[in-house]
Parts: structure tokens; sequence; C-alpha cells
């Protein structure tokens, strides 16, 4: 089966620089679900996958419009640590470590810039925003939407969301 809209998406990603460096992956890790064409995938991501299928792979490069989006000015905010979510609980914050914070649209992930003992001043910026970069993408499946998930705009399962 052919990727198209409609279609639930499970693949694996690497994101690289420019450099060639190794930025995140998750191909030790379970892939990424997602439902085709109803805008829950970043653009440049999405495009490259169309009518893909299963065990395809692709390299491309895509610019910051496509993915995490161009930098944003005036993004400085000073937030309680307690707001700043980490699977280390014993976490030190310092100047450039990245955090997650809890916001009204999600998670969100943040650049620290300055941190006191309980405020920390973030950068609401994504840490790969404003930046070109190497996605490496393999479809892991491809299959028809239920019509629950295509009623409620996201994939539902491994990879996708659960209710």
């Amino acid at each position: 089966m052919k990727i198209a809209k409609g279609s639930v998406v499970q693949f694996l990603y690497k994101i690289k620089d420019t450099d060639g460096k190794e930025l995140e992956s998750n191909f030790d890790q379970e892939p990424i679900a997602y439902l085709h064409g109803y805008n829950n995938m970043m653009v440049g991501v999405e495009k490259s996958l169309e009518s893909m299928e299963k065990g395809d792979e692709i390299e491309v490069e895509l610019e910051a419009a496509e993915t995490y989006g161009e930098l944003q000015a005036n993004s400085e905010q000073r937030v309680p640590i307690k707001h700043l979510v980490s699977s280390d609980k014993k976490v030190k914050w310092k100047a450039g470590m990245t955090a997650v914070v809890n916001t009204e649209q999600g998670h969100r992930e943040v650049t620290i810039l300055k941190a006191g003992k309980f405020m920390v001043t973030i950068d609401t910026n994504h840490p790969f925003a404003g930046k070109t970069l190497l996605f490496e993408l393999k479809v892991v499946d491809v299959r028809a939407a239920t019509d629950e998930e295509i009623e409620h705009g996201h994939a539902h399962g491994v990879g996708g969301h659960h209710h």
C-alpha cells in the first residue's frame, strides 16, 4: 500500500545536521505512527513520505520552514523550574541544556539560556529551529486508517495516540 491521505504510517527517522552529525534518531526504538494528510507531521517529512511503501527508505535535506520552523525573535521566557520536565528528577539545569515544557499546545522542547535556583530563562524556539537538516526515513508499515482514526484526526495504537 502506498502512503496517501488517510493512511497510517509507521516510520523510523534519523536527523543529522548538514555536516552529517547525528542529532536525533529512533532507529533503536518503536517507530512513530501518524495519520497522513491530517497535519500531524512536519510538512517536509510528510511530503517526502508521500507515495512510499513499507520497507522504502529515503534521505532528504529539508529547510527549516518545512521542519521545526524558522527562529522566532523575542522567544525568551522566564519560567519556574518546576515546569521543566526531565526523566532525571535530580537534574541540575544549566545554560545550553534542553528541556521539555508543558504548554497549552502540548509538550514543547526548549533550550535553557540561564538557570537560577527557582527560575530559568528559556528559548522557546525548538533546538533545531532555523536549521537545514538531513532526514533519513524508513517506512516500517502503512495501513488504511480506521473510521475512528479519521474522525479523531490522528493515528491510534503503537507509536500513535492512546486514549
